[in-house]
This record gives structure tokens, sequence and C-alpha cells, in this order.
């Protein structure tokens, strides 16, 4: 039972909300990117500072909740009920330091947010895909960029992080000053506290050369086999991605795409003279129904895969392939292309290079010897939700044979708190990472992600 008198203490020391369930602000603040799973806190405590933070999670501690943390609310998983929810999305600042490089990031800031603070500086972040993804939760998850066989993961390049640990309390942690905590928090994600700011490198990258192309989906055969072959010489330089998706004929799209089944087919890479030539292969592949390439500043890199910005339900999961076996593409092509049970959107990325090497300051994201992530993901609702999961796990039996594990970042939608753990760690990592658990957070304050438990 949560004593009223201490909860009217923290609504008045607290700088941002506290909201209990039963209010409009209450559900206001429970919304976020993903439409379908929300969860249930006995008290939302909309943050404003990390002080906020502190006095959220002193909080739960007293009253025995778990915590949990919620930014953009891209990835909402294990869903938090009738514990302590910090939001975060009011934590939006950026500093950036162009002598030395780097940026000093707010919990709850989105890229596009950090790309237009850096661009004036020539400088930017190893941002992912989609712009209005959350910084924080995307580079503890590992964080697979535009350039990530270029750079590595967005984490290899944290150089420190502010964090509320399970004790309430507010701590700077680096490589040096507590090589264990950093080691965990980059790729245990929020198991170990709630981070309020981390410090990133920045990239001397101002532009790009990128963009897509989109085959119709009857080339798709052709257009996966070329993905195959094209990639296994493709120079670390450039970082590529094919999709399959089914776009609804609706404004927001270029018109050649409205109702449309279609490959897209992505790139980026930082080599300007030498872009043009790395892709040119693709345009005997297929005749295209739509092209964008070119070079691109840095602040337009989200056109080139187009993803929605807008709030809606989906649910997905992905698998990390340590290669790309045709029986694989035939798997993909059979049981999620135009004639699966569900409509299903495909993005099958090209990894290795340098993810595939360890970084210079290590860290917890595990897998680095994949060299492919297949995701695959659909809109539902209360009534299909368990169509979908059957159809995308049968995607998943069919490639077993060349999975090496998941991904933390693209797992999508409802899941029980042990449903996943086992998948998206290798078993040393996750032994080290419940060790640290028993260290940093013996009590299981927070235990409302991909649950690691403390081991003695």
């Amino acid at each position: 039972m949560i004593d009223e008198t201490e909860l009217t203490d923290l609504t008045t020391r607290a700088e941002g909300p506290v909201l209990v369930p039963g209010g409009e602000e209450y559900e206001q603040e429970l919304s976020g990117f993903q439409t379908a799973y929300h969860h249930r806190p006995a008290v939302i405590v909309g943050a404003r500072t990390s002080r906020d933070v502190e006095l959220a999670v002193t909080f739960a501690i007293k009253h025995d909740l778990p915590v949990a943390v919620q930014a953009t609310g891209h990835g909402v998983t294990v869903l938090d009920e009738g514990g302590v929810l910090v939001t975060s999305r009011r934590m939006t600042g950026v500093s950036v330091d162009a002598r030395n490089r780097t940026a000093r990031i707010e919990s709850g800031t989105q890229w596009k947010d950090v790309v237009a603070s850096t661009v004036p500086h020539g400088l930017a972040p190893l941002s992912g895909s989609a712009p209005h993804t959350g910084v924080v939760g995307y580079t503890l998850g590992g964080g697979i960029g535009l350039l990530g066989r270029e750079f590595g993961y967005a984490a290899d390049h944290v150089r420190s992080l502010d964090v509320v640990g399970a004790d309430g309390v507010l701590r700077h942690v680096t490589p040096d000053g507590d090589p264990d905590l950093f080691w965990a928090l980059l790729g245990g994600r929020d198991n170990f506290g709630i981070v309020t700011a981390l410090e990133m490198e920045l990239l001397p990258v101002q532009r790009l050369y990128g963009g897509g192309i989109y085959y119709d989906a009857a080339d798709a055969e052709a257009v996966f086999a070329h993905f195959r072959e094209w990639t296994s010489t493709a120079p670390e330089t450039i970082t590529s991605s094919v999709g399959m998706i089914e776009y609804p004929p609706i404004p927001v799209f270029p018109e050649p795409l409205r109702g449309r089944h279609v490959v897209h087919v992505r790139f980026a890479t930082t080599d300007l003279e030498s872009g043009p030539d790395m892709i040119r292969s693709w345009r005997d592949v297929a005749t295209p129904v739509f092209e964008h390439l070119g070079e691109l500043g840095y602040d337009e890199v989200g056109s080139i895969y187009r993803e929605p910005d807008f709030a809606h339900s989906f649910f997905g999961n992905n698998v990390l392939l340590g290669e790309l076996d045709p029986a694989v593409l035939n798997s993909v092509l059979e049981l999620a292309g135009r004639t699966a049970p569900v409509g299903c959107i495909v993005d099958l990325r090209h990894l290795g290079g340098a993810m595939s090497r360890p970084p210079r300051v290590p860290n917890a994201v595990p897998f680095r010897e994949a060299q492919y992530i297949l995701r695959v993901l659909s809109a539902v609702d209360e009534d299909s939700e368990e169509t979908v999961r059957a159809a995308h796990q049968r995607v998943y039996e069919a490639v077993a044979p060349w999975t090496v594990g998941r991904s933390l970042n693209f797992v999508y939608g409802r899941r029980t708190e042990d449903e996943f753990v086992n998948e998206v760690y290798d078993a040393d990592t996750l032994h080290r990472l419940a060790k640290l658990k028993n260290r940093y957070d013996p009590h299981n304050v927070f235990r409302r992600n991909q649950n690691i438990r403390p081991e003695a």
C-alpha cells in the first residue's frame, strides 16, 4: 500500500508531474510510439531532472516497487504493472563539445535533436535509421547505426554515463572509475539503473552518399539473391539493408509506392567518391519503381529508410544470423513475403565490419560474430496478436540453423519476464551480467526489461 502522505511529498518535491491511475494526464503520460501495449504503473514520475529520477527510485525502494523507464515508447516489452514508471521525455538537453568531438545527451532525447545540434559543427552521431528513436535506450542496447559497418555499435562510442542506481543515488560512471558497471550498462540496458545522460563520441562526418532503390515485390527473389552475393564482398565503408513492405495508399508516401508491395534496398557510405560505383550493379538486378540516391547532408539521413514517425501498433522480433544461406532467403520470401498469412514488414541488415570487432573499451553488447540481422514486424491488435506471433515464429524456426542470438533493441511487443533473456545474450555474457546484478542491484529493483536476476 502506497502511503498517501509520502506520495504527496514526492509530488511536492519533484519538478515533473507525479501521476496515479484514474486521470487523463496519466493516460497521456503513458502514450508513446507503440500504441498496442502500455505500462500500467501505480505511480508515474514525469522526470524533468536527474533529481526527479533519484526521488522516483528512492520512493520505489521504500515501497518495494519495481522501477521501469520509458522515453519514446518504441521498445515496450515487459509491461510494468503496479510499479513506478519514470518517463524521461522532458529530459532533452544536448550539449556539443566540438573541440573534443563529443556530445552530452540527456535520457529523453531523440536522434533528430542530437543531429540538429551536431551538424552545425560538421559532426555526426552514430545514429540509427529512424530519427525519432530515443538515444539512450538505443545506445544501451547496442545501437546498430546507419554507418555501423564502418564505425561499430553506438555503444562502442560512449565515454561516460550518469546513472541513478538501485540505491537511488546518481553517479557518474566511466570505464576508468567503474569498469564493471560501465561494461554492464552498455548492453545490459536498464537492468542496472536509469541512465539520465551519456557522453558520446561524434564522427567527423558532414555528408553521406546513400538512399534507396525500390523494386516491385515480384522481383524479390532476384533482389534478395543479389543482396546475398553483393554483401559477401562489400567493403566496410558501406552499410546496407533490404526490406519488404506493402505501403498503404496514403499521401504521406511517394506516389509510385502507394498501395504497392515493394522491396527496398538501402545504402549509406561516407565514401562520396566511390559510393555510386559501389551500388552500380543494383541497376541491373531489376527495373526500379522508385529511386532516391545521392549525396545527403547528415540532417537528411532519415530519408534513407523513410520509416514512419507516427505512433502505431506493432509486434516484432529479430534474429542475428551468422551467415546468409540461400535457404534463409527462401524461407523469408515464402513465410513473410506477399503470400504470408499476415502482413509482414521484413528488414534484413548487413552487419559485420567494425561491429564484429571488440570495442576499444569493453562492453556487454553480445553476438559480435553475427553478419546479418533479420527483423519481422506486423501491425497488431488484441484479436490478431496470437496469429501474428505464430506467423513470425514460423520464420524464425525456419532460419534457426543459422541463428546465433537476438538483438535486445529489436524485440517489440509484450513478452514475459523470462521469455527472451537467454536469447539476447550468450551464456558467458549473461553469467557476468547476473553476477554484476548481484553487486549493483541485489534486490532486483530494475526488473522490468529482459529481467537479468542477481546471481550469488
